[in-house]
């Protein structure tokens, strides 16, 4: 009897656990569908006083996000819906505010003359089908694969972003495929409709690739490209060559190091970036950054202010703390300086409080406010 009771108590055991890992399965099949997302706010002053209340300089370029000192702004709020299933990731990020229209740059307002559009609102929109273990393909539009640095503010360790980030593409529309060639590496390559643009501005589509691998424990290294005819009456082919690494050398130390180097019509331009970030506790790290961005031709946004048609030359270093005050909630006060080539006597690229371009750096100091979900 006592081993007909112990069999029957046996096998509804196992029932049980069986019925609690078809439950467990059942749910996590259920419930694919994650939401997630951030907003951030920042105030930073300007050292400087310029008059303008602007730290775009003279040439409307010397920043890519935080433009406007002394004055409290909201950067960008995200809502990030993504579906994943063994064959399928589905993703909808939507962004709104100051920075998810200048990440959105090249698209217009509206194809409808005096109508809104909801195109500015897509940062990403895409479909990953999972055709095997190594195999994937995206389609739709998507944030691009070139540089360091990301527009999500809780991403990255700085707040402020560098010139090699505001000078290369932010997102392509098109598809791509990824092959994982090891455990360690793979190889993605795919054509999209030029740069940064949900449209194409002619009838030749532009390549993208890149290569990965990882040669060490915490080693992640990128070779990436893009190239794209950009012309309309007349070819104006656009290649750019870009190295992202970085290395976790401990804990709660770590190296990073961005590097391109892009062509156009003729002319060149370029630049790298050295980070370093050390965690002090698990509530506070600093980060360095060094950033040497190159434009002397002319070709891309920066600008000698007494010669319009040629460019520039910058160094910029930038501190920044990232302070955890909760799961949720992060706090980055950060210091930057962008010293530029000097231009002709009387003639630099930022103001001073007369609303007079008498000096040839800026510096700022303040901090983000970060909430994310």
């Amino acid at each position: 009897m006592k081993k007909l009771i112990f069999t029957v108590l046996s096998l509804l055991s196992v029932a049980t656990l069986k019925a609690q890992e078809s439950t467990t399965t059942t749910e996590e099949k259920k419930n694919p569908l994650t939401f997630s997302g951030y907003v951030d706010t920042y105030f930073f002053g300007n050292l400087n006083n310029p008059k303008s209340r602007s730290n775009l300089g003279v040439s409307g370029f010397e920043r890519i996000f935080d433009q406007k000192p002394g004055q409290f702004q909201v950067g960008l709020a995200q809502t990030k819906l993504s579906y994943s299933t063994d064959k399928v990731d589905a993703v909808i990020d939507l962004v709104f505010g100051n920075h998810a229209d200048l990440g959105n740059y090249a698209n217009i307002i509206s194809p409808v003359a005096g109508a809104t559009s909801t195109a500015l609102a897509i940062k990403q929109a895409y479909v990953t089908w999972k055709v095997s273990d190594k195999f994937s393909i995206t389609g739709g539009q998507f944030g691009t694969h070139i540089g360091y640095e990301v527009i999500d503010a809780p991403v990255n360790f700085n707040y402020s972003l560098s010139n090699l980030f505001g000078n290369g593409p932010f997102y392509h529309t098109g598809l791509k495929a990824t092959v994982a060639t090891s455990s360690k590496s793979s190889l993605m390559f795919g054509l999209v409709n030029g740069i940064d643009s949900k449209d194409d501005n002619n009838d030749k589509l532009g390549i993208i690739g890149q290569f990965y691998v990882s040669p060490a424990e915490g080693w992640n290294l990128y070779l990436n490209w893009i190239g794209s005819d950009e012309g309309v009456d007349k070819k104006s082919y656009y290649s750019l060559f870009d190295i992202t690494t970085s290395y976790q050398i401990t804990d709660k130390f770590l190296l990073g190091l961005n590097a391109a180097y892009g062509t156009q019509e003729k002319k060149s331009w370029g630049g790298a970036a050295l980070y370093a970030q050390v965690a002090f506790t698990d509530k506070f790290a600093l980060g360095a950054r060094y950033e040497y961005f190159d434009n002397t031709s002319g070709i891309r946004g920066l600008k000698n202010p007494s010669r319009p048609n040629e460019g520039t030359t910058v160094n910029s270093f930038t501190l920044t703390g990232n302070v955890t005050i909760s799961e949720n909630l992060l706090f980055k006060p950060e210091f930057r300086l962008d010293s530029y080539a000097k231009g002709a006597a009387g003639m630099q690229q930022f103001e001073d409080s007369d609303g007079n371009f008498t000096k040839s750096s800026q510096s700022t100091i303040g901090g983000a406010l970060i909430f994310k979900f």
